[in-house]
């Protein structure tokens, strides 16, 4: 066969050896190159599952490590540590994508799980060792000061973490010491972050009012503003805890702020248009006679509105009560009901004594009109000025409205004897009842200090019930709820006082059957 035909070897064409020796070469550098390819694919075709259980089987040891180290808050009390064991684990990770020695990640893995666990041990002696900066580091962050208070959050944290590393080096002095720096600056942070969100927006306002020339224009509003606004600040100076109050004073001074710069463009707008004092009583008494109208009522205004005030907040009270009793009174009905119609099933299905189970129903139903009837009499015992009286099934409340006690006493006065022997008629009108005497508070003041002083008024109340007015012992207890069961808006002067009360529950003892 000649050289040039075209079935000739390919080698031939390569005259001499040596060429002949890289084209095999090269050939067989083609077929490496399509194994590694065809390897690839394969490993790319392999369920996925089998690299999983690998990185779970390698992994679980440190993992484990890694979860304890964290619910002990190492992260945060052996940053040093943690942060070693951490590096060790994303190495691990780095190896195991690149395809590395298995051994060697293993070895990786066994120094991040012992980093883990020393980093979780270190971090249980630091929560007990920096205990207090902790306590103090929640109290900021419940307060949002990373938010509200950026700086002072960063320093104290920059303060906290050389506190948690000086610890984990064993130096508990300088660690001790870091510790109360941080402490310090938690605080401030905590309380500058409380002041910011409470505090700023009406500071805001009041600016504004200055530069639109309001307290030249409404000063008396202005200056309440301001005097509300000190007085928030100054509250959550001396107690930054108790925070109801101060967030109150502070509403109210952000209100009258407002109520401030609406006053003095009213009073300008007044002043353009030229309108006289007669004018301006007369737009301001029109509201109260469409109120009043709306009431099925008329405004007599020859005496002026604090009459119509009186008469419209009597008649509101007395809606609310009503509305509130007939709930309550047709919860109770539909309860009753229930029952009656699954008493009557029951007794229709059965046979023997049908009548003699009758009877004791009809009994008991005679005896709970004799409740309702009793429960009338008291309700006319007392005014609205001493007590508000209401059901809630067979329970009997009466609201002492008319029994005050001084701020933070619980002394009762001797002037309230006669409402509290209207109590005692009350209470005999079912001589076989239990009297609870329970003692409310608004939420200004502290949790505990408002349920320590609840508990000693409605204690004083039953010894007074008892050693005055001669009520037996046995049928009295006495409790506190503090300012846990309000009944109306703890942020209005109005709501707080009704929310300082004493209830009085008269529980019946029903007749039972024969």
């Amino acid at each position: 066969m000649s050289r040039n035909s075209p079935r000739a070897p390919l080698l031939t064409y390569f005259p001499r050896r040596r060429y002949r020796r890289l084209w095999l070469q090269g050939g067989a550098m083609s077929l490496v190159r399509s194994a590694v390819l065809v390897s690839w694919l394969v490993a790319l075709a392999a369920p996925a599952s089998a690299q999983q259980e690998l990185r779970a089987t390698l992994f679980a040891e440190a993992s484990r490590a890694l979860e304890d180290a964290r619910a002990a808050n190492a992260e945060l009390l052996a940053p040093a540590t943690f942060t070693r064991g951490l590096e060790a684990y994303m190495g691990a990770e780095n190896d195991l994508a690149r395809g590395r020695n298995i051994e060697r990640i293993r070895s990786t893995l066994a120094t991040a799980a012992r980093a883990f666990v020393e980093a979780r041990d270190a971090a249980e002696i630091a929560d007990v060792t920096l205990s207090a900066v902790i306590k103090t580091r929640a109290d900021a962050m419940n307060a949002n000061a990373e938010t509200f208070a950026p700086e002072l959050w960063t320093e104290a944290s920059e303060s906290f973490d050389s506190a948690a590393r000086r610890l984990e080096s064993g130096d508990i002095r300088g660690a001790r010491s870091r510790a109360d720096e941080a402490e310090t600056l938690y605080r401030d942070a905590e309380l500058t972050a409380i002041k910011a969100q409470y505090l700023s927006q009406t500071r805001a306002l009041l600016a504004e009012a200055e530069q639109a020339r309001v307290p030249r224009l409404a000063p008396r509003t202005y200056e309440k503003a301001r005097s509300l606004l000190a007085e928030a600040e100054r509250e959550l100076n001396e107690n930054r805890y108790d925070t109801d109050l101060p967030r109150s004073l502070a509403q109210q001074a952000n209100y009258e702020a407002r109520h401030a710069i609406y006053l003095a463009q009213l009073i300008e707008r007044l002043r353009s248009e030229d309108r006289s004092l007669e004018d301006l009583i007369l737009s301001y008494e029109q509201p109260l006679a469409d109120i009043s109208a709306a009431a099925d009522k008329v405004a007599q205004l020859d005496r002026g509105v604090e009459p119509v005030v009186a008469d419209l907040v009597a008649y509101i009270e007395g809606l609310r009560e009503q509305a509130a009793q007939a709930e309550q009174d047709l919860a109770d009905t539909r309860t009753r009901v229930g029952e009656l119609e699954e008493e009557i099933r029951d007794l229709d299905e059965r046979l023997g004594g049908v009548s003699q189970e009758r009877v004791a129903l009809v009994q008991r139903l005679e005896a709970e009109a004799r409740i309702r009837e009793q429960f009338a009499t008291i309700e006319n015992m007392f005014t609205r000025d001493e007590a508000r009286v209401s059901r809630e099934g067979n329970r009997v409340i009466i609201r002492l409205v008319g029994l005050t006690f001084q701020s933070g006493q619980d002394v009762v006065q001797p002037r309230y004897r006669p409402l509290l022997e209207k109590l005692k008629q009350a209470a005999d009108v079912f001589p076989q009842s239990q009297i609870t005497i329970e003692g409310h508070t608004d939420s200004y003041g502290g949790d505990e200090g408002n349920l320590a002083l609840s508990r000693r008024r409605a204690d004083a109340v039953s010894a007074y019930l008892t050693n005055e007015l001669a009520v037996p012992a046995f049928r009295i207890s006495s409790v506190g709820y503090g300012e846990t069961q309000p009944i109306a808006n703890n942020d209005t002067e109005q709501g707080r006082a009704r929310n300082r009360r004493i209830d009085v529950i008269i529980e019946p003892q029903l007749e039972s059957a024969p």
